[in-house]
C-alpha cells in the first residue's frame, strides 16, 4: 500500500514541533536508546528476550565458516544479573572442547584473578566476541565477527552490569571500535554505550609475560572500584 503523503507530512511537522519545543526548554541533545543487535544485524533475526533462548540460537548458528571446525559453540556463562562482566576475544582449544568460555590454562588463571578482586568466578560473567573457535587460534575475521558480535552485545543488555572489563587487545578494540594498541587502552575508564569498560591484558598473555600481571592487577583493583567503590 503505498504511503499517504497527507500522514507522512503530519507526521514531520509533529516532529519538528517537537524539536522545536526541546529547544526552547534549552535540550540540545536527544537520548538515543542503544538497539544492540538491531544496530548491528543479526543472522537469526529478533533475539529473544532471556539469555537460555539467545544461547539456544547461538548453539544452532552457522551464519559463518567459524561453525565448520567447531567442535562446541561457546557461549557466555556466569551470574545472569552480574555487575561485572568479563569479555576475551575467542575460544581456545579447552573451550571449544568442554564448551565453555575461560576452562583452559587462562581460564583458570582467569578465576584466580577474580578471586583475588574478592569476587567469586559464579557471580560475575564470562563471553567471548566470538562463539566459536577460529583456527589455530587465529584473530576472528571481520566477516565472522559481523555475524557474531550481536550475540555479545544482546548478551551485555540482557546483563547489565556495572562494568565491562575486556580481557586483551582484541576484544578491547572490538567493542571500543579502535586500533589503539593495548599499552594504550589498559589503565583507562571508557564509555560503552552507558557502561563504564576498563581495558586489560589476557590471562593467556600474562602466562607468557609476567612483566604484566602488576599493571593487570592495577586494572582488576580499578574495576572493583567501579563495581562498589572498594579500593583494594
Amino acid at each position: 500500500m503505498a504511503e499517504d503523503p497527507m500522514n507522512r507530512n503530519s507526521a514531520l511537522d509533529l516532529a519538528l514541533e517537537f524539536l522545536k519545543q526541546q529547544n526552547e526548554l534549552g535540550v540540545d541533545t536527544l537520548p538515543i536508546h542503544f538497539a544492540g543487535p538491531d544496530r548491528h544485524g543479526s543472522p537469526e533475526g529478533e533475539f529473544d528476550d532471556d539469555l537460555e533462548s539467545l544461547r539456544a540460537k547461538a548453539i544452532n548458528c552457522q551464519a559463518c565458516s567459524l561453525c565448520e571446525g567447531r567442535s562446541s559453540v561457546v557461549f557466555g556463562e556466569g551470574n545472569p544479573r552480574a555487575d561485572i562482566m568479563f569479555v576475551g576475544e575467542a575460544p581456545g582449544a579447552e573451550e571449544d572442547r568442554q564448551g565453555v568460555p575461560f576452562v583452559g590454562a587462562s581460564g583458570q588463571l582467569l578465576t584466580r584473578m577474580v578471586e583475588a578482586m574478592g569476587v567469586a568466578r559464579e557471580d560475575v560473567y564470562i563471553a567471548n566476541v566470538v562463539n566459536c573457535r577460529p583456527p589455530n587460534n587465529r584473530d576472528p575475521l571481520p566477516e565472522e565477527i559481523e555475524k557474531c558480535e550481536p550475540y555479545l552485545i544482546r548478551q551485555i543488555e540482557m546483563v547489565a552490569p556495572v562494568v565491562i572489563c575486556t580481557l586483551g587487545r582484541f576484544a578491547a578494540q572490538t567493542l571500543l571500535k579502535t586500533t589503539d594498541s593495548m599499552g594504550r587502552l589498559r589503565g583507562k575508564i571508557f564509555d560503552y554505550h552507558g557502561v563504564k569498560l576498563v581495558p586489560t591484558y589476557h590471562p593467556a598473555a600474562l602466562l607468557r609475560n609476567a612483566q604484566w600481571k602488576r599493571p593487570t592487577w592495577e586494572d582488576l583493583k580499578l574495576v572493583r572500584t567501579l563495581y562498589d567503590g572498594t579500593k583494594l
